[in-house]
């Protein structure tokens, strides 16, 4: 898994394959995996749990936790 964070985007790469992208606008960062704008750390953390669901599935501890942080704000 790579993450790769520049000015105005986000890129998550699992295996060669692009599985979620964040673009920065002026409402925030627009991340593919989430339905409204985010701050730049919860855009990290959604891009991240994206690749963890795959991963490791429902279940995981990780993913139960990320998700309850981005329910937060």
């Amino acid at each position: 898994m790579s993450l790769e964070i520049t000015e105005h985007t986000m890129t998550v790469v699992l295996k060669g394959e692009t599985i979620a992208t964040a673009t920065r606008t002026d409402c925030g960062w627009h991340v593919t995996t989430s339905p409204r704008p985010l701050d730049r750390n919860s855009a990290i953390t959604a891009l991240m749990l994206t690749e963890r669901l795959i991963t490791h599935g429902e279940d995981d501890p990780c993913v139960i936790e990320w998700r309850r942080e981005l329910s937060r704000d």
